[in-house]
């Protein structure tokens, strides 16, 4: 399986891939909002995405959403700031399948990714 983490904070994406490099990725990408999330979205084949909700260029709501219309199937775990029941709400309508509150553990990733990928 194929993972992309979108954040726009260096520091969660390199948290988020080093707890995911022992986990069964064959590859991990990183993007630094939702704009280039897309792009590479579009050019790789993707299985897994851990989303951030703000963001600059675009959101995540909005790149949850434009990748569900490309490849419905794609597993997407937002892990935001955002506490708000509202906002996770927001994403699972347009698509995403976990949600998982800042500031996280490695153990609250794993459990968060594993509960996402268990009937695959």
């Amino acid at each position: 399986m194929k993972l992309l983490i979108v954040d726009d904070s260096v520091v969660i994406r390199r948290a988020i891939e080093r707890t995911m490099k022992s986990q069964f990725f064959e590859s991990i990408q990183t993007a630094q909002n939702g704009a280039l999330a897309l792009k590479i979205f579009k050019n790789s084949p993707i299985d897994v995405v851990t989303m951030d909700i703000t963001m600059p260029e675009m959101d995540g709501l909005t790149c949850i959403e434009s990748m569900i219309k490309i490849k419905p199937s794609t597993r997407i775990l937002v892990i935001t700031a955002l506490a708000d029941k509202g906002t996770a709400v927001e994403a699972v309508k347009r698509g995403a399948q976990g949600f998982l509150l800042k500031p996280f553990t490695e153990d609250d990733v794993n459990e968060a990714l594993n509960d996402l990928l268990e009937d695959l």
